[in-house]
């Protein structure tokens, strides 16, 4: 613990830790998670890191679930507010289940009490701010979005519709930064699984803070979005990356991005071989592919904080250790001549030592 370092979000006075927790377990993200293992997630949060401990959570996960049972284990565990940072991404309702199954995202919840419709207006995110703040049950959001703007514009039918989707985005931002400015929250930011969602949505809005997603990964760091990252921390914007393992496929797992790969599919074939060079890598150094991952998606100067979910209690402090502990040179170097990383990647796998940027932003000669 002692090496967790906090950062500030800009001038808001909020800060985190290297690692944000994501939350989505806690509302049955895939299978049921049972109430006391969610509970031991919640407690060995507190065990892994200083705090203040950050949490990341949504309206949109288990239709409201996991803020209901996060605020209940925060009160259990006799957390104080100041001891935790939330951040709630909103846009999405809870409504009565009127069926056997929520109607959104069909097959990604199991066992929800509930179901969620999205709601991205000047009044729609008001009542999302409302409704989270009431199912947390007494915690505040220090941080706030408006969840996955990147899905609600692709789901526009014409250019005309994104347009005046896009105008419902702005319309909710200007709600969230009017929370801000009276002080009932502090930092106002933008999580996208497409970052050129975000690097569009930045010419009018000036972010306190944005999480990467899907985007910027040991696999993935094309040099247009190394350029938008570098843009982003000269302006002191705080960068969270999350979703650094692909849905969990670079660690062996069969979703990629969340769909389900096959190694007979030609398309999907390049990533297994890929996958099964950085494997060989890894055993030979005694890397961890997840450490590597998460390594790598920290590098980037600007990008503070990870974001990091499991269902396992055990794995949390293995997660928090991998946002804080620094790889061998030699590996990435090895990972360039491999051709697995970029060959011109910048911060990682240098001749010299000299200026390298270390996890969590800091730097040491």
């Amino acid at each position: 613990m002692s090496a967790v370092q906090h950062r500030v979000i800009g001038n808001t006075g909020v800060q985190l830790p290297p690692i944000v927790f994501g939350t989505s377990c806690l509302g049955n993200l895939y299978e049921v998670v049972a109430d006391d293992v969610k509970a031991a997630i919640c407690r060995n949060w507190f065990s892994a890191v200083p705090c203040p401990v950050a949490l990341d959570s949504a309206g949109k996960y288990g239709a409201g679930m996991a803020l209901e049972v996060m605020g209940r284990n925060l009160r259990a565990l006799k957390i104080k507010p100041e001891q935790v940072v939330i951040s709630n991404k909103l846009g999405w309702y809870q409504i009565p289940l009127r069926g056997t199954e929520p109607t959104f995202e069909p097959g990604a919840w199991a066992g929800l009490t509930h179901d969620a419709e999205q709601r991205i207006s000047r009044e729609g995110i008001a009542a999302c701010w409302e409704q989270g703040c009431e199912l947390l049950g007494g915690y505040v959001p220090q941080m706030v979005s408006v969840h996955d703007p990147d899905e609600y514009l692709a789901a526009a039918k014409s250019q005309p519709e994104r347009e005046q989707r896009r105008g419902e985005i702005l319309d909710a931002y200007e709600v969230l930064f009017q929370l801000k400015l009276v002080g009932q929250t502090k930092a106002v930011g933008i999580g996208s699984k497409d970052w050129r969602v975000i690097r569009d949505l930045a010419r009018d809005i000036s972010f306190d803070w944005v999480m990467l997603a899907c985007s910027f990964t040991i696999l993935e760091h094309p040099p247009e979005l190394l350029e938008f990252i570098a843009e982003l921390n000269q302006r002191g914007v705080f960068i969270i990356n999350s979703a650094v393992f692909h849905a969990g496929f670079l660690t062996g797992g069969k979703f990629f991005d969340y769909r389900v790969l096959s190694p007979d599919n030609k398309d999907d074939a390049p990533l297994f071989v890929w996958r099964e060079k950085f494997f060989a890598l890894c055993q030979k150094h005694d890397v961890a592919p997840a450490a590597a991952c998460v390594q790598f998606s920290m590098s980037a100067p600007g990008i503070f904080s990870v974001a990091l979910n499991t269902g396992n209690p055990k794995r949390i402090a293995e997660n928090a250790a991998m946002a804080t502990t620094r790889l061998p040179d030699a590996f990435w170097r090895e990972l360039k001549s491999a051709g697995l990383i970029s060959a011109g990647y910048p911060y990682l796998g240098r001749t010299s030592e000299k200026h390298h940027d270390c996890p969590g932003g800091t730097k040491r000669e």
